[in-house]
């Protein structure tokens, strides 16, 4: 076993599980306790391995020398790198007491400045106990990355503060988030201190993109893809916030041209659309072919977006095409398309001018609450329309009656999916123009008699994106 009062002897113990599984290190444990196969992965790694039973204390689990206990996840990647299957859930947010602590003394803090962390395989083919322990090791946190989290932390202490705890979001903060926790029922509502209304019982979490950073560092990946915006001195700075750090990079280049970026920034990029998210990556002083080391963390999402003369904005924004079968099978509460609309976006904004278009401003924007609700509204009348098998409408017919055709040659069909003019916040529609791109449906479709149907997506309706992100 492992001495409780040395840190030493509990990471040397907890290492030990290194490419093992639970079944292989608590055979003996498991058989003496007559178990049954209830308890997650956790819960067994605590009650059979470390010999105490799993609790919500507010202490860390091993309180002698404060370090908390988590396992999470793993999922392999085709070069054989490990990346998060999920974000590590921490403690629950208290909201009647939170409100009364600063950061140095908070429940968050007393439970999980230190963490050690277990990650395994997870195989839906596999019993739990099979699942194979791959990395082992503890987690405190950077310098540069603890300034982030406190003032994450304190962002959702301010949010509660001001009677909005229904409506914070994983996309207020850039590493600490605070995650839905619990069932959808009314029983995972909890009361807060500064608004009669009740909100969603929250956890304290660390972002998947963080996670993947910190996988990264355990399993000691070449990580040179990445580039770092913020220089250390930037960070510790009290007097900035991070978003003011990020979008000072622009501020020299506001009002001009693209072009003349380039030839600042000594670039020749090519014209695709991939220019001006690439021009952006450049001004932010990353490598075209990096990824951005803050915002992989964070899971921050870039759009550059064009304006026209007259303030009009053409394009919608997409988010990625969608699985039928998997908006079929999941609720809105575990849905690919809320987690995105729960991230932290950084739009920048050129606009056009005698045919150019030159730098206009950057920001950044997370959803509100309500136009979050009207995205759920949206998607559950997709997912009603999947489940019903009534996702074709008609064909698209000319003036003399006969089916129109794509440019492709492929024939125009209509669809019962929300459109443009059911919401003033998002709808669906397929990415591309050609339909023979499809993905399979879970019902058949009742009018075409198909299995499948041509790749969707959900899209920001552009007039929202002028009217609440750029005019805002």
């Amino acid at each position: 076993m492992f001495n409780a009062n040395s840190k030493e002897s509990i990471i040397e113990y907890a290492k030990k599980l290194k490419n093992q599984t639970l079944r292989q290190v608590c055979e003996e444990e498991i058989e003496k306790h007559n178990y049954k196969g209830k308890g997650n992965f956790g819960q067994i790694l605590e009650k059979f391995y470390f010999g105490y039973e799993p609790n919500s204390d507010a202490d860390p689990d091993f309180k002698e020398v404060g370090i908390e206990l988590k396992s999470s996840p793993l999922k392999t990647l085709k070069n054989g790198d490990f990346r998060s299957k999920e974000r590590l859930v921490l403690n629950i947010i208290n909201y009647l007491e939170v409100h009364k602590e600063k950061f140095e003394n908070s429940s968050f803090w007393k439970k999980n400045s230190h963490l050690l962390l277990i990650f395994y395989l997870h195989d839906k083919d596999l019993d739990l106990l099979d699942y194979m322990i791959k990395l082992v090791d503890e987690w405190q946190y950077p310098k540069e990355d603890l300034k982030i989290i406190k003032r994450d932390w304190e962002v959702i202490n301010k949010k509660i503060k001001e009677g909005k705890a229904h409506e914070l979001s994983e996309g207020d903060t850039f590493y600490l988030a605070a995650c839905t926790k619990g069932a959808t029922a009314l029983k995972s509502y909890r009361d807060q201190p500064f608004n009669k209304e009740k909100a969603k019982q929250r956890a304290y979490s660390l972002k998947q993109g963080y996670v993947n950073h910190i996988i990264a560092n355990i399993a000691q990946e070449e990580e040179a893809v990445y580039g770092k915006i913020i220089e250390k001195s930037e960070v510790l700075d009290e007097k900035k916030s991070i978003e003011d750090i990020f979008l000072s990079k622009f501020v020299p280049f506001y009002g001009i041209f693209a072009k003349e970026i380039e030839k600042i920034l000594k670039l020749k990029l090519k014209k695709s659309y991939q220019y001006y998210p690439s021009l952006t990556k450049a001004i932010l002083g990353v490598k075209i072919d990096q990824e951005i080391e803050e915002f992989q963390k964070a899971e921050i999402e870039i759009k550059a977006i064009r304006v026209e003369e007259n303030n009009s904005i053409e394009q919608s924004v997409s988010f990625p095409a969608f699985k039928f079968e998997q908006i079929y099978e999941e609720s809105w509460r575990e849905s690919e398309l809320k987690d995105l609309i729960e991230k932290k976006f950084l739009f920048v904004f050129f606009k056009k001018n005698q045919g150019e278009y030159f730098l206009e401003k950057a920001l950044f924007w997370n959803m509100p609450f309500n136009d979050r609700k009207e995205v759920r509204r949206v998607w559950l009348n997709t997912k009603k329309q999947i489940q019903n098998g009534t996702i074709f409408k008609d064909y698209a017919y000319d003036k003399k009656g006969k089916i129109r055709n794509s440019k492709k040659g492929n024939p125009i069909r209509k669809n019962n999916l929300p459109k443009l003019k059911d919401s003033n916040v998002c709808h669906v529609r397929p990415h591309g123009t050609d339909s023979t791109f499809t993905f399979p449906l879970p019902i058949e479709d009742k009018k075409l008699k198909t299995m499948e149907y041509s790749k969707q997506c959900f899209w920001l309706n552009a007039s929202y994106v002028r009217d609440e992100i750029y005019n805002k």
